[in-house]
């Protein structure tokens, strides 16, 4: 799909890989790198692409692996007019750059499809627990999320401009997955995403329903609301917890201080959750967000259903073609 040349007057495009079946069905796509340098996605895609499974397709399935390709070559979230390209849809054939782009594929793509999976990771030195954000009120959209079977579903608000609220204005059922760190690959979490993608191929027809039974059942947890919390001061985080704990109201997520002094402040949780993001980098301002927690009502499987998914996408463990 050709996009503006750069200054060079050198040629550019957006490559995109469609897969048609022989039979009719829906029309999914599933996109990546709309922020430049979140580069999971693009891994997503090609293994995905690499299935055997989508021999008996039905329906099609329209894989754009690098949707901002100037950002992707420059390792760069945004677009040369430092634009966000999520938050630049549903574009115009008369506006920036980043809303020319933004135009046509809401024309090429999102306009020829029934669903939607976009593929997102944290940015900013910040890494996610494989999630999906989705509007759970649309039960179209509620159903897939189910079906994707991260470890976490976080009911979430469109944000204006972006992709997602591209595909809400035309009612098309549409998923966000978030999971992962910018300009890092993460085996689990594109292994995660890939397995996710088909799960909900098979749900909507596109895919015959597995026969392979499964050693443990997954179990998706639907978070209504998040937070992040802050650094209530500035300096150097020690003892952060991982990604997928689960925290109590007061409970300790880290501590910070002065780099040359021995006194640490304590970091709390203000209410209890999971941890489903949060700040890699140990260099902290005051205010800086250091980890996002979803808000859940006392699950006792919670725990269960996190080894289950880290069980199952061991390696030689996901055979799509079953």
């Amino acid at each position: 799909m050709p996009v503006p040349r750069l200054y060079t007057h050198a040629e550019m495009d957006i490559p995109v890989h469609v897969i048609h079946g022989r039979r009719p069905g829906p029309r999914l796509f599933v996109s990546a790198a709309v922020h430049g340098d979140e580069i999971n996605g693009v891994e997503i895609i090609r293994r995905l692409l690499r299935l055997k499974a989508l021999k008996s397709v039905r329906g099609t399935l329209i894989a754009v692996p690098v949707v901002n390709v100037f950002g992707f070559v420059n390792h760069s979230r945004y677009l040369p007019d430092r634009r966000d390209l999520n938050r630049s849809f549903p574009g115009s054939e008369s506006g920036s750059l980043a809303s020319r782009i933004a135009k046509a594929f809401v024309d090429e793509i999102v306009g020829v499809a029934t669903h939607g999976i976009d593929l997102h990771t944290g940015s900013n030195h910040r890494t996610n627990l494989p999630q999906v954000r989705a509007c759970m009120d649309h039960d179209e959209t509620a159903r897939i999320a189910t079906a994707f079977g991260a470890p976490v579903v976080l009911n979430s608000n469109v944000r204006d401009g972006s992709l997602r609220q591209a595909g809400l204005d035309r009612e098309m059922p549409m998923l966000l997955y978030e999971a992962g760190e910018a300009l890092r690959f993460n085996d689990f979490a594109i292994r995660a995403g890939v397995r996710g993608i088909v799960s909900v191929m098979r749900e909507i027809g596109m895919l015959p329903k597995s026969r392979k039974r499964r050693k443990t059942e997954r179990h998706s947890l639907v978070a209504l609301s998040s937070y992040w919390v802050r650094a209530p001061i500035s300096g150097v985080l020690h003892g952060s917890l991982r990604l997928g704990t689960l925290v109590k109201k007061g409970r300790r997520l880290a501590s910070i201080g002065d780099p040359l002094e021995d006194e640490l402040v304590p970091i709390k949780a203000p209410s209890g959750g999971i941890v489903i993001g949060r700040l890699m980098l140990p260099l902290a301002h005051q205010g800086d967000a250091l980890f996002h927690i979803a808000r859940l009502e006392d699950d006792p499987d919670l725990d269960a259903a996190i080894e289950a998914l880290q069980g199952q996408l061991q390696p030689d463990d996901f055979d799509p073609s079953t």
